[in-house]
């Protein structure tokens, strides 16, 4: 069965709920609903995506999702992936969402106006390893300022 016909799992942590599936994000549902329509979602939208999906959804959906996209094919799809997976880009924050936004046409972010809205790390549950990195991000920098 795949992650997007599974019945929603919801986990609680730090006294939020936090899905670990990916349409129970309003955002990510109105990505994929446009993905699956063949909706230029722009560079912004399809590299949020990636870097939100791949914690979700198997590669071969992504793709399959991502290649839908005007002017783009499979190997555009698989290399835009590979890139987000080689760097070990982390999911984005609202604010750099809505800046991403700001510089293209598609709205990524459905609802910028409502302050709750589009705050992936709210929303969705990620893989331990995602914290963890940024944690290790923080206490690097914190320690790099400190010296």
């Amino acid at each position: 069965m795949s992650q997007t016909a599974k019945k929603s799992q919801v986990v609680e942590h730090d006294d939020n709920e936090r899905s670990r599936e990916l349409q129970d994000s309003p955002m990510m549902a109105h990505l994929l609903e446009a993905l699956q329509k063949g909706t230029d979602i722009g560079h912004y939208g399809r590299l949020t995506f990636a870097m939100v999906a791949r914690h979700f959804l198997d590669e071969d959906e992504i793709v399959k999702l991502l290649s839908k996209q005007p002017d783009h094919n499979d190997q555009e799809a698989r290399a835009l992936l590979h890139q987000v997976k080689a760097h070990n880009y982390n999911p984005p924050k609202r604010e750099r969402i809505l800046e991403w936004q700001s510089q293209q046409d598609f709205a990524i972010c459905p609802n910028p106006e409502d302050p709750n809205s589009c705050n992936l790390y709210r929303e969705l549950q990620f893989p331990d390893d995602v914290y963890e990195h940024i944690e290790e991000y923080y206490e690097h920098n914190t320690d790099s300022n400190h010296k």
